[in-house]
């Protein structure tokens, strides 16, 4: 594969991640208004996944999917992390230090894959900043 694809399928599985996590997520949360930002929070995962999808069949790639073991892992680390404390300030927390990975993990893919096509850099410079910008808004939730 190239850059082009790599990049795309980086920027794909992470939003993915982010819908089926944050999917999971709102139906655990009882709090009102942490749901609703948790609902505007899906809908940028939804937009990002998306554009990539869509770059990825204008380049003729197919996207490559989160791995069923990631999936069920994922799933299952939420369920247990929560079982004792649904409170917003915990998942918060929790979102916070998944988005600091998405930082980390963008910023590296960024720079790896420096000579991709323009868009596609756009595209995940986009993903990085919703990350550092959910971040902020969850530190409104650490109360």
């Amino acid at each position: 594969m190239d850059g082009n694809t790599e990049l795309l399928n980086y920027i794909y599985q992470n939003s993915q991640m982010g819908v089926e996590t944050l999917n999971q997520l709102i139906e655990i949360v009882e709090d009102h208004d942490f749901n609703k930002y948790l609902h505007s929070q899906l809908n940028e995962y939804t937009s990002l996944n998306r554009l990539a999808l869509q770059k990825l069949k204008e380049f003729g790639h197919e996207e490559k999917g989160i791995g069923s073991m990631a999936k069920i892992s994922a799933y299952m680390s939420i369920n247990m992390k929560t079982l004792m404390d649904k409170s917003p300030c915990h998942i918060s927390e929790m979102l916070i230090q998944g988005s600091t990975m998405g930082i980390i993990n963008a910023t590296k893919n960024i720079q790896k894959y420096n000579d991709a096509d323009q868009q596609i850099l756009q595209l995940a410079d986009k993903l990085l900043k919703t990350e550092q910008n959910n971040i902020e808004q969850l530190k409104l939730f650490l109360k």
